[in-house]
């Protein structure tokens, strides 16, 4: 299929989305074939994000990864494709934040405030009346007594002995028992980094994505709480953690590799729908 054959949408706003793509293609001289080899998409599929015909994609997550790549190769700036993605699709929503929902109340309650200035007054108080009383005890001071010299008993231990025994905190075996004299060393802490911090008693599942290239992915757990929602790139190496079981959603899986609780965990080909892969993982 020749690339004049292509048809061009007059509507005087200029290219928007795919068809920027498409005028900035054919200005760097590249064909359909090179895109969709670039893309691992057919032509047919290539021309219709030229189209703006998003739903021949599939899902809108692959579409808008398609349009990241396709910007990067034909050296049109992303941000201004995706703003393009977004007018022309307003229902779509952009890619929510990974965290709590924040919930923002339509009244101020005051007895939360009444509350809490009720307890620091409670606290000063508390705090006054402990330092108050401990300024009134009287101070006794005691003068150190003066021991005549005398003589130890033969049968007596040599003085070093006893200071040895008294500094090191040792007694004698037969009366008190065995001496644990082992020093307990702990290691050292390890850097790590939180991915997520569970909030319920759900059983835990972590996983590590590993990729080899360019994949869309998308993790959800138990709680439907979205964990993971970006383009994975090549060398690019993601740990997640949350209740199991975890939901993910891999748009190219050959290019990654998976491993849960730090055993490797191949993708199963009944998983598998053609380069995509929907996955449910457990703890192992």
């Amino acid at each position: 299929m020749n690339d004049e054959t292509d048809k061009t949408d007059n509507t005087g706003e200029g290219p928007l989305g795919g068809e920027r793509l498409r005028a900035a293609r054919r200005a760097n001289d590249i064909s359909v074939a090179d895109i969709a080899k670039e893309l691992h998409l057919d032509e047919l599929k290539v021309r219709a994000l030229e189209r703006n015909e998003f739903d021949v994609l599939g899902a809108p997550v692959f579409a808008k990864g398609h349009l990241r790549k396709y910007a990067e190769l034909v050296g049109v700036e992303v941000d201004d494709v995706m703003t393009d993605y977004y007018q022309m699709n307003r229902a779509a929503a952009v890619p929510p934040i990974v965290g709590p929902k924040l919930v923002h109340p339509r009244d101020i309650n005051p007895m939360p405030w009444i509350a809490g200035a009720v307890v620091i007054i409670v606290v000063s108080v508390a705090a006054w009346w402990w330092f108050a009383l401990r300024s009134t005890e009287p101070v006794v001071n005691i003068e150190p007594a003066t021991l005549a010299p005398f003589e130890a008993p033969q049968d007596e231990p040599p003085a070093a002995a006893i200071s040895a025994d008294a500094a090191t905190g040792l007694t004698d075996p037969a009366e008190d028992g065995p001496v644990d004299t082992t020093v307990e060393l702990l290691p050292a802490a390890e850097e790590s980094q939180i991915v997520y911090e569970p909030t319920s008693g759900a059983p835990q599942v972590t996983i590590d994505l590993t990729y080899a290239g360019d994949c869309w992915t998308e993790v959800s757990d138990a709680s439907g709480r979205r964990l993971f929602y970006d383009l994975g790139t090549e060398g690019r190496v993601v740990t997640l953690s949350g209740d199991a079981p975890l939901r993910v959603i891999l748009g190219d899986s050959e290019y990654v590799s998976v491993s849960v609780d730090g055993r490797a965990w191949p993708i199963p080909a009944s998983a598998r729908s053609g380069r995509l892969a929907r996955l449910t993982l457990t703890p192992q």
